[in-house]
């Protein structure tokens, strides 16, 4: 008798749940035809919020197309349909598109909205898997997101109907996001707090090393006070500049070990014998993912900055990027 708590059986269920999801979306680009362009027209034309409704496992569908719009250029919110007729349908204004998301296209709260938002002249978008609902019949643009079966094998709970719905909405953020000619600058700005936004927003000036804290000499000093410099400010590096600040090279822990090499006496031998002309810099308008992409190409820990007539105006390392969030 078979276990149907053994690995196998389990990773048999497992499978089988994937290839009946995989099949309903596999189903879904043929449906992609005039009625989701006009709900991408609809979208398009508001002036106002694409709101995004639904209740159960629809609901937590809505609520992540609604995010994912609003992520990617289209402004959105998620409206909860059971709580629309207690006040809360007030969130929905003219100028809005409304969009119903419900696998059987009969859910009872959404079809009570209906009503008011006829009064207020907001187009319906139904997302559903019944095609020949209620919900479908009454809404202005119908998207078809049925599925031939749950992935459950009681064919009862969501399962597929739901990653279609999603995926669904996926397609119509996408082609949205790409009517509406958004960046990838354009969804830094909408995710600040993440990696990508840091990556894209955060610019070398935001993270540099400034005033006392660079390590700085000039070429006439011996290399023994330029090592204490070096030391001190812990960049593993000194610029070495002029008078005016314009940078003339770097000092680096491999010019050290050079000058070692060499016998040079530390006392007598001066930066500019032992420093790196032309060194790797960066500008502090870049982006500081530029600093770590020159850092990784050029296999070095630390640059320094320098504005467009070349003088030095900072510097910055691995660990200031890694501070700051951008590797």
């Amino acid at each position: 008798m078979n276990n149907p708590h053994s690995d196998a059986a389990l990773i048999a269920a497992g499978q089988r749940a994937l290839q009946v999801e995989a099949a309903a979306l596999a189903a879904l680009p043929a449906r992609l035809g005039d009625a989701f362009a006009r709900a991408c027209g609809l979208c398009l034309a508001a002036g106002g919020r694409v709101v995004v409704s639904g209740i159960g496992k629809s609901g937590h569908v809505a609520a992540k197309i609604a995010a994912t719009l609003a992520s990617t250029g289209t402004p959105a919110l998620f409206l909860h349909a059971g709580e629309a007729s207690h006040g809360d349908i007030g969130m929905v204004t003219a100028g809005d598109v409304f969009m119903a998301v419900s696998r059987s296209g009969e859910t009872a709260e959404l079809l009570a909205l209906l009503p008011h938002l006829r009064r207020l002249a907001v187009p319906v978008i139904a997302l559903t898997g019944s095609p020949g609902s209620t919900l479908a019949r009454e809404a202005g643009v119908h998207l078809d997101a049925s599925v031939a079966a749950e992935a459950c094998p009681l064919n009862l709970a969501p399962t597929a109907s739901t990653t279609a719905a999603l995926a669904m909405g996926d397609a119509l953020a996408t082609a949205l996001l790409e009517a509406r000619g958004f960046t990838s600058d354009d969804f830094a700005r909408t995710h600040p707090a993440g990696a990508l936004g840091r990556r894209l927003l955060l610019h070398v000036a935001d993270v540099m090393r400034t005033g006392a804290d660079v390590p700085r000499v000039v070429p006439q000093l011996p290399l023994l006070e330029g090592l204490v410099e070096t030391g001190r400010k812990g960049l593993g590096l000194a610029a070495v500049t002029d008078d005016s600040g314009k940078l003339l090279g770097v000092f680096t822990d491999g010019d050290l070990r050079r000058a070692l090499d060499r016998g040079l006496d530390l006392h007598t031998t001066r930066m500019e014998a032992v420093m790196t002309r032309s060194p790797r810099v960066v500008q502090p308008g870049h982006l500081a993912a530029d600093a770590v992409n020159s850092m990784q190409q050029h296999r070095v820990t630390a640059l320094l900055v320098v504005d467009g007539d070349q003088r030095l105006v900072g510097a910055l390392n691995i660990h200031d990027l890694l501070r700051a969030g951008v590797v």
